[in-house]
């Protein structure tokens, strides 16, 4: 019996070990395949996320891109209504497009004190202030020739007002737009007219530096008007020059015809960068280019200049002037076209009202880079103002 039994126990103890054995594999299987779906899950995703990546930079990159298009498109849109915009507000407030003429608003040098023309390096110039009407007042310098420097200094407006009776003969210089009497190419010409034995005297129009009233042609003509008189009252016999640069050409034919058509013209006039009319040289102007070919140009930007009663007129006023006159124009001139003076040139030589008279004009090539305000810068000026102001009044020598 005990032997019998021994097998069965054997037996048994062999299927269960069997049995245990078929659990475990069982179990390592179903552990192994867990660790591989595991491995799966983990390494499964790698690849797409630099894809996800990329797709979320490119949308990014689009945004970015979109958001830039919109804002240009927006400047785009805000210049193009600003463009249009502006020829109509300049005709609804035509009072704009007169400071721009003038632009007496814009001073330059800034800083200085006009009263002390002595700063700009002028020891030998006095500063005045002259009143034309009520509650307009002009600020003048009068610089006296420069060899009186030495007995110019400490001296008082009386002693200057006495020399202009001197033998020296007086140039009134009439200074275009924007700036002062005190600006830099200004002062420049003044020592330049200075030591060559001149009187200079100069001044600013009503709202300009520390003059005080409200600009207009009008205006600025009355008050160069006002100023010759009062050299004229003061000179005695000597000479007086009108020297006109840029817009103050325009100031200077108009003084001029005014004072011919009275017969006390002055004894020659002289234009620096001279032009036929403001219609033209508005037109010409460099600020124009922009708005040349606009439609409708001249009704939006030329009428309102002439229904503000600006026109300086050089090109008709020439025809009523009596005197002699010198142009003086550089080819490379932005501001004022050297055609314009040209022009104007060709007007004054054929007009019968210079027949008695000497008419010049000088041009300056441009590859000396005079442009619009450096012809003082010219070694032959002295040659040139000598030898025309020594021929601009019959019988008379300087």
């Amino acid at each position: 019996m005990r032997k019998r039994t021994e097998p069965v126990a054997l037996e048994h103890e062999c299927h269960a070990a069997s049995g245990s054995s078929s659990a475990g594999s069982a179990a390592a299987a179903l552990d192994a395949d867990c660790r591989l779906k595991q491995n799966l899950c983990l390494t499964g995703p790698g690849p797409a996320e630099p894809r996800c990546a990329a797709d979320a930079g490119m949308k990014r990159a689009l945004g970015r891109r979109k958001g830039l298009c919109f804002r240009l498109r927006k400047i785009l849109l805000c210049v193009v209504g600003l463009y249009v915009a502006i020829p109509f507000l300049i005709k609804l407030c035509p009072g704009i497009q007169a400071k721009l003429i003038f632009l007496n608003f814009v001073r330059v040098p800034y800083f200085i004190d006009l009263k002390k023309p002595q700063d700009q390096g002028l020891n030998h110039t006095c500063n005045y202030y002259l009143q034309p009407e009520e509650d307009v007042t002009l600020g003048v310098w009068h610089t006296v020739p420069a060899v009186w420097w030495k007995n110019a200094q400490g001296k008082d407006q009386m002693w200057y007002e006495d020399a202009l009776a001197s033998s020296h003969p007086i140039i009134l210089y009439l200074h275009g737009n924007a700036g002062t009497r005190g600006g830099d190419h200004r002062v420049e010409l003044y020592k330049v007219l200075s030591s060559l034995g001149y009187h200079v005297v100069t001044f600013d129009y009503r709202g300009w530096g520390d003059s005080v009233g409200t600009p207009s042609e009008q205006g600025m003509t009355y008050d160069a008007l006002h100023v010759f008189d009062w050299i004229k009252a003061r000179s005695g016999d000597n000479s007086v020059y009108i020297w006109g640069h840029s817009l103050g050409t325009g100031v200077a034919t108009n003084l001029v015809r005014r004072l011919c058509e009275r017969e006390t013209p002055p004894d020659a006039l002289i234009l620096e960068s001279p032009f036929t009319n403001i219609r033209e040289e508005a037109k010409s102007h460099p600020f124009s280019v922009i708005y040349r070919y606009f439609p409708g140009f001249d009704w939006f930007f030329l009428d309102p200049i002439t229904n503000s009663g600006i026109q300086f007129a050089n090109d008709e006023n020439v025809k009523h002037i009596s005197c002699s006159l010198l142009i003086l124009h550089a080819e490379d001139d932005p501001v004022v076209p050297f055609q314009l003076g040209r022009k104007l040139y060709n007007i004054a030589a054929l007009s019968r009202s210079f027949r008695d008279f000497k008419v010049q004009f000088i041009p300056f090539h441009s590859d000396l880079g005079y442009r619009h305000k450096y012809i003082y810068k010219s070694p032959e000026l002295p040659r040139i103002l000598r030898e025309f102001l020594g021929k601009s009044e019959p019988g008379r020598q300087h």
